[in-house]
C-alpha cells in the first residue's frame, strides 16, 4: 500500500507546481477577475472561445509552421557548419571570432533589417528564428566534436578510414547525445523568438493573437490566454525533444546483435 501511495504522489509531483500557482492566482483574482487581470477560469473561457471559433488552431499552427521552417534550417546549416569548424583547425581560427562576435547580438535586433529584406510576413519570421537557432547550434556542434575521445578518431585513422568516414562513424555517433541536447535548448529559443517575432513582423501565430488581443479592446483574458497556450506548446515541444534524446540513449546503450 506505502508503495502504491509512494508511485501516485510521485506521478502527482511534476503538477504540484501548476496547481500551487493556479490556486494563488483563484485566491487574489477570483475565477472570473477584472478586465485587466483576468482570473483562471476566464482565461479558459477565452481557450474555449478561440478554440470554438477556429482562431486559436490558425494561430497555433502559423507558429509552430514559423518555428519549423527556421529551427530545421538553422539546424540544418548549424550542424556541418560545427563539424567542419571543430574538424579542421584552421578554419576554426578564421571563422570562430566573427561566430563569437555575431552569437550575443539578439536575433530580435535584426527584425528591421528582416522586414527590409523580406517585407511583412512568413519569410521575415523564419529568417529571425534561422538566425536564433543557427549560432546556437553551430557552438554546439563544435562543442560537441571537440568532447570525442581521440583514441576514437586515432584507431580510426590506423584502420585506414577517410577523413568523411570518421566524421560518420566514429565523430557524429559519439557527438549526437551532446548535439541532441543542445538542439533541445536550441529549440525553447527558437520558440521564444518566433513569438516575439510574431508581435513585430507578421499578422498571425500566437503572438500577434497576443499583441492584437491588448490592442483591440483590451481583451486581456485573451493575452493570457494566448500566454498558456505558448507555454503549454513549448512545453510539448521540449517533451517532444526528451523523448528523442531518450529513445535514441536507449538505442545506443543497447548490447549490439540485439534487436
Amino acid at each position: 500500500m506505502a508503495v502504491a501511495s509512494r508511485s501516485l504522489w510521485d506521478r502527482l509531483l511534476p503538477f504540484a507546481g501548476i496547481a500551487g500557482f493556479l490556486g494563488i492566482w483563484w485566491w487574489r483574482t477570483g475565477a472570473m477577475g477584472t478586465s485587466l487581470v483576468p482570473g483562471p477560469w476566464a482565461v479558459a473561457l477565452a481557450i474555449g472561445q478561440l478554440a470554438a471559433k477556429g482562431t486559436l488552431w490558425k494561430h497555433l499552427v502559423a507558429s509552430l509552421f514559423r518555428v519549423s521552417w527556421g529551427f530545421g534550417l538553422g539546424a540544418g546549416v548549424g550542424i556541418p557548419l560545427g563539424l567542419a569548424l571543430a574538424w579542421f583547425p584552421r578554419s576554426e581560427r578564421a571563422l570562430n571570432p566573427f561566430v563569437q562576435i555575431m552569437r550575443p547580438i539578439s536575433p530580435l535586433a535584426w527584425t528591421p533589417i528582416a522586414i527590409l529584406w523580406f517585407g511583412v510576413g512568413d519569410v521575415p519570421a523564419i529568417f529571425i528564428i534561422f538566425l536564433g537557432t543557427l549560432l546556437p547550434v553551430t557552438v554546439t556542434a563544435m562543442n560537441a566534436v571537440s568532447s570525442v575521445d581521440q583514441t576514437h578518431i586515432n584507431v580510426g585513422r590506423n584502420f585506414g578510414l577517410s577523413s568523411w568516414r570518421i566524421i560518420t562513424r566514429v565523430v557524429l555517433p559519439s557527438a549526437w547525445p551532446q548535439l541532441l541536447n543542445g538542439l533541445r535548448l536550441t529549440l525553447g529559443i527558437a520558440w521564444l523568438v518566433v513569438v516575439a517575432a510574431e508581435m513585430l513582423a507578421v499578422t498571425s501565430g500566437l503572438g500577434f493573437l497576443i499583441i492584437d488581443s491588448r490592442n483591440a479592446g483590451d481583451r486581456y483574458d485573451i493575452v493570457v490566454a494566448g500566454m498558456v497556450l505558448i507555454g503549454l506548446t513549448g512545453l510539448a515541444l521540449d517533451a517532444f525533444m526528451k523523448s528523442v534524446i531518450s529513445r535514441t540513449s536507449r538505442r545506443q546503450a543497447k548490447p549490439a546483435g540485439k534487436p
